[in-house]
């Protein structure tokens, strides 16, 4: 063990630092809100009650749905947790550390040992990296079977591992069930597989496990043929209809991206890699553009094929996702560059590394280089600002209105600009209170719970459905809990 450690112990220190930007009061600083609840709510009625999922979590876009994957993946650390939703927030978190762990992995593979640390520090401490690993939503496991798919296509590329395949039909099977985005992989891993094909002399087992792979793939995709055969193909059809009737989604054609490429480049380095400071960003952008141009020109003549065929690679990686989000034509948010976010901290563990390399001069530009990142990413550093406390105010909130509802039973409605019920439905779920769906039981009593950012709250005559089909109704009771309004409405006598 202390040989392991002395040998280990910067990567070490590393994953204790990912380990605590990830974990420390977790609980505090975790989203919890409709889509986090509508999650855990799906997985304990499977834990609890057996409902097989066969479809995971709907898009923002279309009436598309995910696999169910996801969910499965939640389901032990929700049970090892008794059902406290922390528990999928921990499993997101100790993924995010595995995937600084496997960036140091990868890039001491290709690059060198300095290189590895580098990149897995910044990937550490990258705060919009931290902000999506501590919480549960589906597009948070993005990054660790993104680069785990990459690392896979090198191995079959380069090193012919053909055992490698079905592992790789697996990782982009969980990578479809997560966004997607993920369809990106799919051109990618398509002209890897022909470049490993055209140098492959002995192709019979390179096809033969290509094509076990492809069934792998689809068993692990089939949920949602299953689901569609059952409901008219209607997770198909809104896919198709994402991709033709296009005005304000995709444009398919590729040469549009063009223009898109660099300012999407520049956002990828400004938000991973520079603490979000935009003018910083776009000036790293073009620095570390022009140094990869000038090593690979450098490189060129020695005998250093490993190191440039990862960087073609990954090279490849970025430019192949960055055309992919150059034809969506809505706004471009962080986690949709979930599957690309190891790529720039690679790129710049390498560039780092080699600055390493040239002694005296190289040593004191790479360190300023390094230590002026750290300051960008610490500067906007999570931990700088005070926890949300999303979920223990939910908590807090249904604890209220079951002790004002005396026990009898109640219905439920929330007015909020971007969140809906889940998170309290599940909370209510988990204490067995008497909430009734306004479906099938209209209660005696209505609680609103009105999260005042950008709305009114003005329950009374509100158009929302779970409101106006309580019927005519008078306010009993009004409280506020950290910030959020509470109202107890009655039927109008």
């Amino acid at each position: 063990m202390k040989k392991i450690f002395k040998k280990n112990w910067l990567i070490i220190l590393v994953l204790i630092l990912a380990a605590f930007f990830r974990l420390y009061k977790i609980s505090g600083y975790m989203e919890f809100l409709g889509d986090q609840g509508r999650d855990v709510l799906i997985v304990y009625r499977f834990l609890k009650k057996g409902d097989l999922m066969f479809i995971g979590p709907q898009t923002s876009i279309g009436n598309m749905y995910l696999g169910p994957w996801y969910y499965y993946l939640m389901a032990p650390a929700l049970l090892l947790a008794n059902f406290n939703p922390v528990g999928p927030a921990v499993m997101v978190a100790l993924l995010g550390v595995a995937t600084v762990w496997l960036i140091w992995f990868v890039t001491r593979e290709w690059f060198n040992q300095k290189a590895a640390l580098t990149a897995s520090f910044l990937y550490a401490i990258s705060p919009v990296v931290i902000k999506y690993s501590n919480f549960s939503w589906n597009p948070n496991i993005m990054p660790f079977f993104a680069l785990l798919s990459i690392w896979f296509v090198w191995e079959i590329w380069q090193k012919n591992k053909y055992k490698d395949f079905p592992l790789l039909a697996i990782s982009l099977a969980i990578i479809l069930n997560s966004h997607y985005l993920g369809l990106l992989f799919l051109p990618l891993v398509s002209f890897f597989w022909l470049l490993g094909f055209k140098k492959n002399k002995n192709r019979k087992p390179f096809i033969l496990y290509t094509l076990y792979s492809i069934l792998i793939f689809f068993f692990l995709m089939s949920p949602l043929l299953l689901f569609d055969l059952r409901h008219d193909w209607m997770n198909f059809k809104a896919i198709q209809t994402f991709f033709t009737v296009r005005q304000t989604t995709v444009n398919l054609k590729i040469y549009k991206s063009i223009p898109r490429l660099w300012p999407l480049f520049s956002q990828t380095i400004t938000r991973l890699l520079v603490g979000k400071n935009e003018l910083w960003g776009q000036r790293i952008a073009v620095g570390m553009i022009l140094g990869i141009f000038w090593l690979v020109w450098k490189k060129r003549g020695e005998k250093r094929k490993k190191e440039l065929g990862a960087l073609f690679l990954i090279c490849f990686w970025f430019l192949i996702g960055i055309i992919g989000l150059g034809v969506y034509k809505q706004h471009i948010y962080d986690h949709y560059f979930g599957f690309l976010f190891p790529a720039p901290f690679i790129l710049a563990g390498f560039l780092v590394g080699e600055l390493f390399k040239k002694k005296l001069v190289g040593n004191f530009l790479g360190t300023i280089f390094l230590l002026f990142l750290v300051f960008l990413s610490f500067k906007e550093n999570p931990f700088r600002y005070s926890p949300n406390n999303q979920l223990a105010t939910s908590d807090e909130i249904t604890d209220f209105i079951i002790q004002e509802s005396g026990g009898q039973p109640f219905n439920l409605a929330l007015l909020a600009k971007q969140n809906y019920d889940a998170p309290y439905h599940y909370l209510f779920t988990l204490k067995k209170a008497p909430l009734c769906n306004l479906h099938d039981n209209l209660t005696d009593q209505l609680f609103v719970i009105c999260e005042p950012w950008q709305i009114e709250c003005k329950p009374l005559g509100h158009p929302l459905w779970a409101i106006a089909a309580f019927g005519w109704a008078e306010i009993e009771g009004e409280w506020e809990i950290n910030g959020i309004r509470i109202f107890k409405l009655i039927h109008f006598n």
